[in-house]
């Protein structure tokens, strides 16, 4: 038992003696004042607002049908991926809470103007309306929208390419009370 009491105490003493000459007599910071950033790099970009599509088709919005539905002036009709604004009554009984002005504030945004179109992976929904992303300029409208509580994120698998811009963007707007998620509607979604 002594021999091996010789041999334990140099070797810790040699150990230590080899650590301290590796830490360059800088002590490390805590861990929990390490410099690392709260949110990763990846989940930083899945919430950035995108840049306004470059590529695409650039159309003229003829018409505002309702908060996420236009005609443009070839005829087509074009409903914005992603998301979903309260329904204004077409082919229902009731019109839901802030449809008019989910649908005024689109007219406000897009009617009349020149708008550059980006696709996702679907050409067009069951209804045959081409379903894009909308921008005006530098504005991500679909963004937007649900951002002013206009309306919801409404992700629809295989179309889910800005499905966590349009969850933040939600967040926001329910945390703000803005739109749809104050006073004027008492929702639950």
């Amino acid at each position: 038992m002594q021999k091996i009491f010789w041999w334990i105490v140099p070797g810790i003493g040699a150990f230590l003696f080899f650590l301290a000459l590796g830490s360059n007599n800088q002590p490390s910071p805590p861990p929990s004042l390490s410099p690392t950033p709260a949110v990763s790099p990846v989940a930083q970009a899945a919430h950035a607002t995108p840049k306004p599509a470059t590529r695409g088709e650039e159309a003229e919005v003829q018409e505002v049908i309702d908060g996420d539905t236009v005609k443009l002036a070839d005829g087509r009709i074009v409903r914005y991926v992603g998301i979903d604004t309260p329904e204004t009554g077409a082919g229902r009984r009731t019109v839901e809470c802030f449809a008019h002005e989910a649908t005024e504030r689109n007219r406000q945004l897009v009617e009349g103007k020149r708008v550059r179109l980006e696709k996702d992976v679907s050409e067009t929904d069951r209804y045959g309306r081409i379903l894009r992303f909308v921008y005006l300029g530098d504005v991500f409208v679909n963004e937007l929208l649900v951002k002013e509580g206009y309306a919801t994120a409404f992700p629809y698998p295989p179309d889910v390419k800005y499905r966590e811009v349009f969850r933040a963007a939600e967040r926001t707007a329910r945390a703000s009370g803005r739109g749809m998620w104050g006073a004027a509607c008492r929702i639950r979604h």
